[in-house]
């Protein structure tokens, strides 16, 4: 196995009191001329009241501790730093698991599963399961690193995962999961690594470019799904448009002012998510503060033009996929899609939650995700 250190978040005060002063100093868009509603994008009240709570209330420290609970880690592939949490399960044999996270979230969307994994569950037949659970910062986003060397894609970092998770780790089999960004990683690890996975675990298929041109062949399910994505692309893509196009411009806004970082990020919570019945300010804002922490939000919003310019195609899987959609998540993929690309093996709809699961709704996604591996020939 590969040399990996010892990690720990420490945040100088120092940068807590400069992020507290350019806070205190914003100067908001006048509210006169706003619509008040969400359609031209945030909405001013609400967003007022987080930026308060976060002068005000939110204590970084205390999730800086909280965060420094689990076992984190950095490992150097190829010249690229890698953060990572690696929490080991509680039975003998626990299962590795690998969890990718998306924009605009972070490694956080899974830190609400772990204790749950790791621990020992006795199942019907007698027999014990846990998980040894690894969630790395994808490349470019938060405490990981980055490279102007290679395409940071999806499918490179499905290559950087493979490694880390046999080179480094020392497992030469596991699960992989993932949503949004981690649905692609995940899924290109089972294209180009398939004799590593057990099988794979989504929460999404990203947009499913095949269906988004209206055919007569389509089933119902696959002609309102190109009706829904249609409208979501004229109504709410205008973010990937950018930072496929020019995320180089966009972050000189959003690395010098948090308030604007956290209204660009703030909206696809609010959009994306089952907001007020999943998630609080405490939420949104630590994630909000690894990005500006880090001040990674133009690296991790440039793996959008890397994803538009150099992937191959991902093409059919054959490693055994779990399902499981979360009722409140955004363009929501027909089964009958899934199983005609996938070797679909468990699939679920999750009423409460929306696009960020783990993090919105960790207790049925931890419940469902072991139906899941119980269905695996392990």
């Amino acid at each position: 196995m590969g040399k990996y250190k010892d990690f720990t978040i420490s945040v100088h005060d120092k940068e807590l009191a400069e992020l507290k002063a350019k806070l205190a100093s914003v100067r908001f868009p006048r509210e006169d001329r706003f619509e008040k509603n969400w359609d031209l994008g945030i909405y001013s009240p609400e967003f007022g009241k987080l930026i308060n709570y976060w002068i005000n209330e939110y204590d970084w420290k205390k999730h800086e501790a909280q965060l420094n609970r689990f076992h984190q880690y950095k490992v150097t592939i190829d010249g690229i730093d890698i953060h990572f949490i690696w929490e080991k399960g509680e039975t003998q044999n626990s299962i590795p698991v690998i969890f990718s996270h998306g924009w605009p979230d972070s490694f956080l969307r899974y830190t609400k599963v772990i204790r749950s994994l790791t621990q020992k569950r006795i199942l019907a037949d007698k027999s014990e399961l846990s998980f040894d659970v690894i969630i790395p910062s994808v490349i470019g986003f938060g405490f990981s690193g980055y490279s102007n060397g290679v395409s940071i894609n999806n499918e490179s970092i499905a290559d950087f995962w493979c490694k880390l998770m046999t080179d480094k780790l020392g497992y030469q089999r596991f699960i992989a999961a993932g949503g949004d960004v981690g649905s692609g990683i995940t899924r290109y690890l089972a294209k180009n690594h398939p004799e590593h996975l057990y099988g794979i675990y989504l929460n999404d298929v990203g947009l499913i470019r095949d269906l988004m041109t209206y055919r007569d062949d389509l089933t119902d399910e696959e002609k309102l799904y190109y009706e829904t994505v249609s409208k979501w692309m004229k109504e709410e893509a205008g973010y990937m448009n950018i930072q496929s196009t020019k995320p180089q411009t966009l972050a000189f806004a959003l690395s010098d002012s948090p308030v604007g970082l956290a209204a660009w990020i703030f909206e696809k919570f609010h959009s994306w998510g089952d907001w007020k019945s999943c998630l609080s300010y405490e939420d949104v804002i630590t994630n909000i503060m690894i990005y500006w922490l880090t001040n990674t939000i133009y690296t991790s919003c440039r793996i959008y033009h890397e994803n538009s310019n150099h992937l191959t195609p991902v093409g059919d899987i054959t490693a055994p996929a779990g399902v499981s959609l979360f009722s409140k998540d955004i363009n929501l993929p027909p089964k009958s899609w899934i199983e005609k690309h996938l070797n679909l093996v468990h699939f679920s709809h999750i009423e409460s939650g929306g696009h960020f699961t783990a993090m919105e709704n960790p207790d049925a996604y931890c419940e469902d995700f072991v139906k899941f591996v119980q269905l695996l020939k392990l």
